[in-house]
């Protein structure tokens, strides 16, 4: 196989042309009347969503190179480390949960309802965890350098954030009773919609779609997640449902007074791929290592970011209280 077979593989693979250039060449469109047949079909959605961006983009003068360039390495990147391993960690959850299930549903509407706000609150787990232990922060955080939104930042994953995500999200749903088949469908359905949440201002300038925004994630509530304004840090976990948002009370609507600042708190070198990818790691590593007694270098493992053994804290608590201390004291 030469270079060139290879790119066009990848194209079409990135594209998400494959089943529907599968069902072409065969000359079978039956796939279609099935659910995972009509996921599969819509996959050139996000990529397509993609090019308008970019096109927009340059057609307004409002395109960087920068900010598309490091979501692009990180792509290329894990599709050599991580191509298969969160498949792994799925299939593995599945077969060692299934008998503790505490239900047994089947592939109907109800179940399905019920299936997507188990999914929901696996993932706002997961997330929630993400940003709140240290050590998950870091697989977390390569997710969160771009100082930019757009399409492309959905493919801002350090390699083994996947599987992790993966396998707290299964394991919750298995043992929750979710039936196998119906949890690929809604991790397609998910999947599709999480990256669709990442569309930046130059393809949908007002986020909020309307009152779509009351039931469900917008990309305006996501974009106020990847913020590191302090009102907004640690809020909107949810993917599509923001039901346990507001129910654990992390729900925070965009304020359009308010000018998102996009990135984490520490300065990144944006053209820096290590950086990007393995910074905070690098991070943790330096503050464990000065740290004094094992107690406090495990406690870098385990507590929120930006705790320190020292007691000078900056994690979102405190920055939030920080902030809210200073427009106290702001002369009227």
């Amino acid at each position: 196989m030469n270079i060139f077979s290879i790119l066009y593989e990848e194209l079409i693979s990135f594209s998400g042309l494959s089943p529907l250039l599968e069902m072409y060449l065969k000359g079978d469109y039956s796939p279609l009347l099935t659910v995972q047949g009509v996921l599969s079909a819509i996959s050139p959605v996000i990529p397509f969503l993609l090019l308008i961006e970019i096109v927009r983009a340059l057609i307004y003068k409002r395109f960087r190179i920068e900010d598309y360039r490091m979501p692009f390495f990180v792509y290329v990147a894990n599709r050599f480390l991580s191509r298969f391993i969160s498949i792994a960690a799925i299939g593995f959850c599945i077969g060692a949960f299934s008998r503790f299930a505490v239900l047994k549903t089947s592939f109907t509407w109800y179940w399905f309802v019920f299936s997507y706000i188990v999914w929901e609150f696996s993932h706002f787990i997961y997330h929630y965890l993400a940003h709140k232990v240290r050590l998950f922060w870091c697989l977390h955080s390569t997710h969160h350098a771009p100082q930019a939104m757009n399409l492309s930042v959905t493919f801002m994953h350090f390699f083994l954030e996947a599987p992790y995500a993966d396998v707290i999200r299964t394991s919750i749903c298995i043992l929750a009773g979710v039936n196998p088949p119906m949890l690929f469908v809604i991790m397609a359905i998910d999947g599709t919609w999480g990256a669709f949440i990442h569309a930046g201002e130059n393809i949908l300038p007002d986020g909020r779609l309307g009152m779509l925004g009351r039931l469900v994630l917008t990309p305006s509530h996501h974009r106020v997640h990847h913020a590191r304004n302090p009102i907004y840090i640690d809020t909107n976990f949810c993917n599509l449902l923001n039901v346990w948002d507001r129910v654990f009370r992390t729900y925070q609507p965009e304020d359009r007074s308010i000018l998102i600042e996009y990135g984490i708190t520490r300065p990144v070198n944006s053209r820096s791929f290590t950086d990007m990818y393995f910074g905070e790691f690098i991070c943790l590593a330096r503050d464990m290592a000065h740290a004094p007694g094992f107690r406090n270098k495990l406690l870098y493992l385990l507590m929120p970011p930006g705790w320190s053994h020292t007691g000078e804290h900056k994690t979102a608590r405190v920055m939030k209280q920080n902030a809210e201390d200073q427009k106290t004291l702001a002369p009227p």
